[in-house]
């Protein structure tokens, strides 16, 4: 059965319809609200061939038709229109990242809170990986007797801040001097590189009052850098789930809201399939979690110098405005990937 030009306008009518309204569409109503030029009787016939492809489906015997999984994935693939972000919002994207890029828990949060607001789905964002991640520069500034901060910079320019308690903190001029023996001995270095022989190495030539405060501050180090496992993730806009009468059901919706609290299910979501920057959408029954199934997730990730960095979703149900969710995205890699630019230039 061949889709010719009839009816792939149809079965656009019924995508762009239900994703509107949430309610099934018949023939009569397409001849009614669409301009086609033909009879209900002829779109009629046009859906069942539709449907014969698994295109469309009824969801009940008396209702009109609603896109399949299969339906959305050739609408996103070869139907959809292009859309890209106004140069105001891309200017307020590219600004709000510019401006938090060196507090990047901050910056994570902020995004998923914004995509979530524009979008009203729920976003999931992942903070940088920091597994194989170098040191770049270490610096120690006091705070008061007991604590001091541990400021990490990476060589993604991604900087970290970390108050440390102290039994006893060394002052000024004591963390100036540990703060150049730690870059003599770690710039350059990955949490594989600093085996025990080093920290023993690094803590031995530590002047003897500061030995204590030294481990402290190495363990603090490693465990910032240690494994990408230790990122955070992120989510906004979970409760946006709750506007879309698909998850009317108390069971269905409490299920997914437990699976999106799930931080190790969200990272095996955002990582799967092409780490690079292009948008990917999963639809419905292509996701591997059950809870998952009434849901399409809109993801990519973000990058610098062939570098994966993090990733970023959108979660909504399987009807959910594709164009907006896929423009808003892209708009936000890329300007992250921009300010990820700018930044390793100073």
């Amino acid at each position: 059965m061949v889709l010719n030009e009839r009816k792939i306008r149809i079965l656009e009518a019924i995508i762009n319809d239900y994703i509107n309204t949430a309610e099934p569409i018949g023939s009569r109503t397409i001849a009614k609200k669409y301009n086609m030029g033909i009879s209900s009787a002829t779109i009629r016939n046009e859906m069942s061939d539709l449907e014969e492809m698994g295109l469309i489906v009824q969801p009940h015997a008396s209702a009109g038709r609603v896109p399949s999984d299969k339906g959305y994935r050739l609408y996103v693939d070869n139907l959809m229109p292009k859309h890209d972000i106004t140069p105001a919002e891309a200017a307020f994207l590219h600004q709000m990242i510019i401006n938090n890029i060196n507090h990047i828990d901050f910056l994570m949060k902020e995004i998923a809170k914004a995509i979530s607001v524009l979008t009203r789905y729920a976003t999931i964002v992942s903070e940088p990986k920091f597994y194989k991640t170098t040191i770049k520069h270490v610096q120690l500034v006091p705070i008061d007797e007991r604590s001091i901060v541990l400021v990490l910079v990476t060589d993604s320019n991604v900087v970290r801040n970390q108050v440390i308690s102290l039994a006893d903190a060394p002052d000024y001029e004591q963390l100036q001097r540990l703060t150049s023996l730690l870059n003599d001995r770690l710039k350059g270095l990955c949490s594989a590189d600093i085996g025990d022989a080093l920290f023993t190495d690094i803590i031995h030539n530590a002047p003897e009052a500061d030995r204590a405060a030294v481990s402290v501050i190495l363990s603090t180090i490693m465990s910032a850098i240690e494994n990408e496992d230790g990122r955070q993730v992120y989510a906004g806009g979970v409760k946006n789930i709750l506007a879309f009468p698909e998850f009317s059901d108390v069971d269905k919706a409490r299920k997914l809201f437990h699976a999106l609290e799930e931080r190790e299910m969200l990272i095996t979501l955002l990582n799967s399939g092409d780490e690079s920057d292009k948008i990917q959408v999963v639809i419905g029954s292509e996701n591997t979690v059950d809870e998952m199934k009434d849901c399409s997730l809109v993801k990519a990730s973000y990058r610098f110098g062939g570098r994966n960095y993090g990733s970023i979703g959108v979660i909504g149900p399987t009807r959910m405005n594709y164009v907006q969710a896929m423009s808003i995205l892209s708009g936000v890699v890329k300007n992250i990937n921009k300010a990820l630019g700018e930044l390793s230039g100073g």
